[in-house]
């Protein structure tokens, strides 16, 4: 009887598409779990709405008085220092916490996978491939960084009862461990390898059969939803769009200056600030005084521009505060203590690349679009032409075609009387004598050009 029974459970691991070899540090919990389970998405790019959002589910989930809470993940990284913020409130979290990592936990979220109590993986699924990059070609960032990024990596990790060299292999490519990663490779598990390495406690097809090992198959379950305000707040707060919202407040500063008055590119600046910190406000990112630290700059910069010509202590001091309140904005600081490492050397890239944007949307826009006759329409420029009354010169188009009599030598020019009125005129280089008639046969601006009356033939004269 006890041998049937041992086939039977052997058949039972092998066989069930739920379990595949390998507990790590054990996945169930003692004591054994009980109450509701929290649900929480971490998908797509890791930004600061991302850390927000998290905040606010496990903030729900603790409050609700949940037993569980799975963190459903699927990501390939983004922002290491919105990733630790995330990684610090997993592990503050009163409730047990899953990684149930669905396809992908690479860079970023591999840290924050590895902050979870328990990590489960679904077949086909990776973990790794932690180390910091930069810039949109994806190179390595300088070696303080990812010195910072394996020193949170190997803290995690021990705090959670997890191997921290293999840790350290995710993001440092020179860590050699003998039969598990060569050097000059970065470490990246699957789900077989992770759960025999005890990076991962168990391999399960789903959060069902996650649910259902534990115990809960029949607790209520809360797929907790991102808000629409938490959408929005990611959207606005990528990096991708901070560099955009950026540049409509400088590139629109920029053309507003050059054409004082309120018009289309003071509208576009007023716009890209308010879009630009009102998210970072919400998000905790941007404090009241660095939007003081704005304005006062921009207040400088218009003081230097119309009452103080020149560039000068307020031109200078008002482009500092201006580009150095941009950049603190993007750093999650709080009050004036400031984070270190990975966070500073985002904004600083983020910060940087968008001015080098801005010159050349500045030399660009400068040279090309006032040809373009709808982009005219959008700057108040006055109508200097004829039609409003605007002439270079006096001008005698009613001439055309009348005679005159030359009041002067025409050598070319002279003066003449056409119409009762003494006029200076030119012929096309012939000379004419005092008294003689003369006829305008073009008027150029304020040149009235004339000529002797051409005779007309009749015909009738004899020929010798």
């Amino acid at each position: 009887m006890k041998l049937l029974s041992s086939l039977w459970l052997f058949v039972l691991i092998i066989g069930c598409p739920s379990v595949v070899r390998g507990q790590g540090k054990g996945l169930t919990f003692d004591p054994p779990l009980t109450g509701s389970v929290f649900v929480v998405p971490i998908e797509g790019m890791i930004d600061n709405g991302l850390s927000h959002y998290i905040t606010r589910a496990i903030t729900d989930a603790e409050s609700s008085g949940a037993g569980l809470i799975v963190f459903d993940i699927d990501t390939f990284g983004g922002l290491v220092d919105a990733a630790d913020v995330i990684r610090q409130a997993i592990l503050n979290s009163k409730v047990p916490t899953v990684a149930f990592i669905d396809k992908n936990a690479a860079s970023a979220g591999a840290l924050i996978s590895y902050a979870a109590d328990r990590i489960v993986m679904v077949p086909g699924s990776s973990i790794g491939a932690a180390t910091v990059v930069e810039g949109v070609g994806g190179e390595a960032a300088p070696d303080k960084y990812q010195s910072y990024m394996k020193g949170i990596m190997r803290a995690t990790a021990e705090a959670n009862g997890r191997d921290p060299r293999i840790a350290e292999a995710m993001v440092d490519q020179d860590i050699e461990i003998p039969g598990i990663i060569a050097a000059g490779k970065v470490l990246t598990l699957s789900a077989g390898e992770a759960v025999k390495l005890g990076v991962a406690d168990a391999e399960l097809v789903s959060i069902d059969a996650l649910l259902d090992v534990l115990g809960l198959g029949a607790a209520t379950r809360v797929d907790h939803k991102v808000s629409g305000i938490e959408r929005a707040l990611r959207f606005f707060g990528s990096p991708v769009v901070q560099s955009i919202l950026m540049l409509m407040m400088m590139g629109g500063l920029y053309f507003e200056l050059q054409s004082p008055g309120v018009g289309f590119p003071g509208i576009i600046a007023l716009v890209g600030a308010a879009v630009f910190f009102g998210p970072h406000y919400m998000l905790g990112l941007a404090e009241s005084w660095e939007i003081i630290l704005f304005v006062i700059g921009i207040v400088l910069l218009g003081l230097e521009i119309f009452v103080f010509p020149g560039f000068g202590v307020a031109g200078i001091s008002g482009l500092i505060l201006v580009v150095g309140s941009l950049g603190i904005s993007l750093i999650g600081n709080v009050g004036f203590s400031f984070p270190t490492g990975a966070a500073i050397g985002q904004a600083t890239t983020t910060l940087a690349a968008t001015l080098v944007l801005l010159v050349i949307l500045m030399f660009s826009l400068a040279r090309y679009l006032p040809r373009y006759e709808r982009f005219n329409r959008l700057v108040l420029q006055p109508d200097l032409g004829s039609g409003m009354g605007f002439t270079s010169a006096e001008s005698h188009l009613e001439f055309i075609g009348m005679k005159g009599t030359a009041l002067t030598p025409l050598r070319p020019a002279g003066t003449a009387e056409i119409g009762d009125q003494r006029i200076d005129v030119m012929t096309s280089g012939e000379y004419i004598e005092v008294g003689k008639t003369i006829e305008v046969f073009q008027v150029n601006g304020a040149v009235v050009r004339v000529r002797e009356p051409r005779q007309i033939s009749t015909g009738s004269e004899s020929k010798a």
